[in-house]
């Protein structure tokens, strides 16, 4: 990881840590969800990959009605679909990351859309299949674009959202492909919930 990634790292830590500490100041929602759903790779890497599973857990902290902060980890799952590994098993990208997210949504409470933008850290690996000099591990950092809906009644909530995730330093399929593999990471998922 590059001094740049470790400085990323950092600063996706401490904004997450800065939303904790504001969540304290003021009375506000808590809410712990995990959620799963679809995504894929976009650019070079999409036309490496197919779309797969994606699964997370999240904290949210609602400190006023209009902003919130997010903390989460979320993982993803794609085949590589590289003919290189026709007469093989195909390998799978398995990526595993944390990230903190700013949330901003009108102060509705049943009904809430909200949009968010964040900082974070994946690690990817490539898992199964033959071996192949094309692809290897890499740290990345990336700059998660959140849009969703969120549904809240007493204790339980449940939303539906849509991120697409900048990649920044995403080396793990360069050699795959002339010069650098470029894309980013878009999914779509379901959530559900307590609230406290």
């Amino acid at each position: 990881m590059t001094r740049r990634g470790i400085r990323w790292a950092v600063l996706a830590l401490g904004v997450g840590v800065a939303g904790t500490a504001m969540a304290q100041d003021k009375q506000g929602d808590v809410n712990v969800f995990v959620g799963g759903g679809i995504g894929g790779y976009t650019g070079d890497l999409g036309e490496l990959s197919a779309t797969g599973p994606t699964w997370g857990a999240t904290l949210n902290l609602q400190p006023y009605k209009m902003l919130g902060f997010e903390v989460g980890y979320a993982g993803s799952k794609n085949d590589v679909t590289d003919d290189r590994f026709r007469a093989a098993e195909a390998p799978s990208f398995i990526r595993h990351g944390a990230s903190t997210l700013i949330k901003v949504s009108p102060p509705f409470e049943k009904i809430r859309p909200f949009v968010g933008a964040g900082l974070g850290v994946s690690y990817v690996y490539v898992r199964g299949g033959g071996t192949s000099d094309a692809y290897g591990s890499d740290l990345m950092e990336e700059v998660p674009l959140a849009a969703g809906l969120e549904f809240n009644s007493g204790a339980l909530t449940a939303g539906l959202r849509g991120t697409w995730r900048v990649l920044v330093d995403d080396n793990f399929a360069d050699a795959a492909v002339p010069g650098d593999a470029s894309g980013a990471l878009v999914d779509g998922t379901l959530t559900v919930g307590g609230r406290f």
